[in-house]
């Protein structure tokens, strides 16, 4: 079973009549995090009912493992991952460099996924046969760049202060070794290696819903994205996408 771009178009859209109204307006916000902050709003409560509806509409034996409302269908070979608002941070800054993750799995492997920015009218996708865009300035296939020296990358995370104590060194030279980094880019950084506009994108403590969207879009538009140790970036965890096999192998030797 194949899915369609036009499906995913539905999904977006949905999630968008949830966080759109709510975009830069009061919005109630919990806090999940005792001793710390990690926000949740309606818009993402709302938002990832509206994304469960619409699969369990289509695809009524898919599992389901969204971020607020946790998983149902277990035995499921196909899982459907969500993320109805990446960078809740952002969202209730006003800042439109959150999105709604959406992401497919197929015997843990992710296959399918989207990431949509409804503020600026932004949709990545990918299929299985290539990553495209849909938004201002036109539809087209992406591509990532073919960047091989981190002297010549651009590298985005959220922000260091997420990386652990143990894991911050590492992080710290790859930051010294390249051109630019860039922070607070959330999961728009993904989009942006595989549309050609960054390089590498390096983070610590991400959740499955965090990245298994993102994993078919940078990987179709022919980057590399794999955990810290190399291997499948499905669990989350420390994440590092790049632009070329080369650039990812000497970002990794840093790494290490």
């Amino acid at each position: 079973m194949t899915i369609s771009p036009a499906f995913l178009r539905r999904v977006a859209a949905a999630a968008a009549a949830e966080t759109l109204p709510r975009f830069r307006h009061p919005v109630s916000i919990d806090n999940k995090l005792a001793g710390g902050f990690d926000p949740v709003t309606e818009a993402d409560r709302e938002a990832e009912r509206a994304i469960r509806a619409l699969i369990v509409e289509d695809y009524p034996d898919d599992g389901i493992h969204g971020e607020e409302f946790g998983l149902e269908r277990e035995a499921s070979e196909r899982r459907w991952i969500i993320d109805p608002i990446d960078g809740t941070r952002a969202f209730i800054s006003g800042i439109p460099l959150w999105g709604t993750l959406v992401g497919l799995t197929a015997g843990g492997r992710a296959q399918a996924g989207m990431m949509s920015q409804p503020f600026t009218g932004e949709l990545f996708f990918a299929t299985g046969e290539g990553t495209y865009y849909e938004g201002p300035g036109g539809n087209r296939r992406l591509a990532a760049r073919d960047t091989t020296e981190l002297s010549d990358a651009t590298l985005c995370t959220t922000t260091p202060s997420l990386f652990d104590p143990l894991r911050r060194p590492a992080y710290d030279r790859v930051e010294a070794a390249v051109c630019l980094p860039r922070y607070g880019t959330d999961c728009y950084a993904y989009a942006m290696l595989a549309a050609g506009q960054v390089d590498l994108v390096i983070e610590s403590g991400l959740q499955p819903y965090d990245i298994v969207a993102l994993i078919p879009i940078v990987e179709q538009a022919g980057g590399v994205i794999t955990t810290w140790a190399g291997g499948r970036a499905e669990g989350g965890g420390d994440v590092i996408a790049a632009a070329t096999p080369r650039l990812h192998e000497k970002a990794m030797a840093l790494l290490r």
